[in-house]
């Protein structure tokens, strides 16, 4: 799939750990882990809205399209 989450990134950079933006947002760890590993069929705009309030980033900053002859 082309599409990549980098919910790992903005942890680190905000220096946060997932079971912290789990409690913050009110998702369990179980759920955001699955989001953060890629292994998420879909995501409701409000968990990515919470998620994004809480690490003051924007969407785009954690689901990214990456070119297919880029991965390779």
């Amino acid at each position: 799939m082309a599409i990549e989450i980098r919910l790992d990134h903005m942890l680190l950079e905000r220096k946060m750990t997932l079971t912290e933006l789990a409690e913050r947002v009110g998702i369990t760890v179980a759920n955001l882990s699955i989001l953060k590993t890629g292994k998420a069929k879909a995501v409701r705009l409000s968990t990515l809205d919470a998620v994004c309030r809480e690490l003051q980033c924007q969407p785009g900053d954690i689901i990214v399209r990456v070119d297919e002859a880029s991965r390779s």
